[in-house]
């Protein structure tokens, strides 16, 4: 078993090194665009918003390039899964979410959509280069319509949360950038190092430790923003912090490891996990869709639907034992 500690140790401070190093970089990156005069609620949109998917970003990026793909395609999957069931679920537990009909007219259609193209790219058990940089490129236009809306559509709790960005000058911004770009990196591999070696030592696949650990890990991030968030009251910003990081992460984190190296992938991915992603994806619509039906001025997503959340998370777990245990 003393063959198991050193990379567990690895995968623990990667973990922790992006957590921290996200944090760092996002602050850095927000302040200083603040410095070159973006408004606030631009950088909030924008790079916060993808700030939240940095350490998957960086994850992907890094086990692309060591060759094992299906951790990255894995990281993305488990992270989506992971937001809606564990980090959804958890928070409408500690404060119900009041629900805003923009949700199911404008995020919710995007989600869905961006969905079904993922599921294109995988259905046939390879992602390739090409349908990986179009998927991600869709990131541009997505990015120019929310800020267009949102800037004729302002929401009072989203300007509540981007008056929080660090006010540093611009030599402190750019050394936080720096220093949390670094630690980010260096987290990354020291991630995917212990990951990889946790893989082998216990006969499992880099894709299911990709699905759980590290998808767990580096879902910490939504979790302390959405709780945070509903704690402080800014109920919107922690439900639309799910969608947000659920398109990121299928744009940008899965994409990534295709377009820097195409990857094969075996049946499990469409056929169990990104059916089950879909599946719960349309699971939390409806969710939203029926508390806005039910009371439309006073939806919300109760402590009983976030159980329901949990529960359905914990429902694919059964799914993945299996692979888990080897059986």
């Amino acid at each position: 078993m003393s063959a198991i500690y050193l990379p567990s140790l690895a995968l623990l401070i990667g973990v922790l090194g992006l957590l921290w190093g996200a944090d760092r970089f996002v602050a850095g990156s927000a302040a200083a665009a603040r410095n070159f005069g973006l408004s606030p609620m631009i950088i909030g949109l924008t790079l916060v918003s993808v700030g939240t998917s940095a350490p998957e970003i960086i994850v992907s990026i890094n086990a692309a390039i060591n060759n094992v793909g299906e951790l990255a395609v894995g990281n993305a999957l488990g992270s989506n899964l992971a937001n809606m069931g564990l980090v959804l679920g958890i928070t409408a537990l500690v404060a119900p979410l009041p629900v805003q009909g923009h949700l199911l007219r404008e995020e919710s259609p995007a989600l869905l959509l961006i969905t079904a193209l993922a599921g294109l790219c995988l259905y046939d058990g390879f992602l390739n280069r090409g349908e990986s940089i179009g998927l991600a490129l869709l990131v541009i236009p997505l990015l120019v319509l929310v800020v267009k809306y949102k800037r004729q559509h302002p929401n009072p709790e989203n300007i509540d949360e981007v008056d929080e960005i660090p006010d540093l000058s611009m030599p402190t911004a750019f050394l936080w950038f720096m220093v949390g770009l670094a630690v980010l990196l260096i987290g990354a591999e020291t991630t995917v190092w212990g990951a990889t070696e946790i893989a082998v030592h216990f006969g499992v696949s880099e894709l299911i430790i990709g699905l759980t650990v590290v998808a767990i890990g580096t879902s910490l991030p939504e979790l302390a923003a959405s709780v945070i968030s509903a704690l402080k009251g800014h109920h919107d910003i922690a439900l639309g912090n799910v969608f947000g990081s659920n398109l990121f992460n299928l744009m940008l984190v899965m994409t990534a490891a295709g377009a820097i190296s195409p990857v094969a992938l075996s049946s499990e991915v469409f056929s169990r996990d990104f059916v089950s992603m879909a599946v719960i994806t349309v699971l939390m619509i409806a969710l939203v869709a029926l508390a806005l039906r039910k009371n439309p001025a006073k939806a919300q997503i109760s402590r009983g639907l976030g159980v329901i959340l949990l529960m359905s998370y914990g429902f694919y777990y059964v799914l993945l034992w299996p692979a888990i245990s080897g059986s």
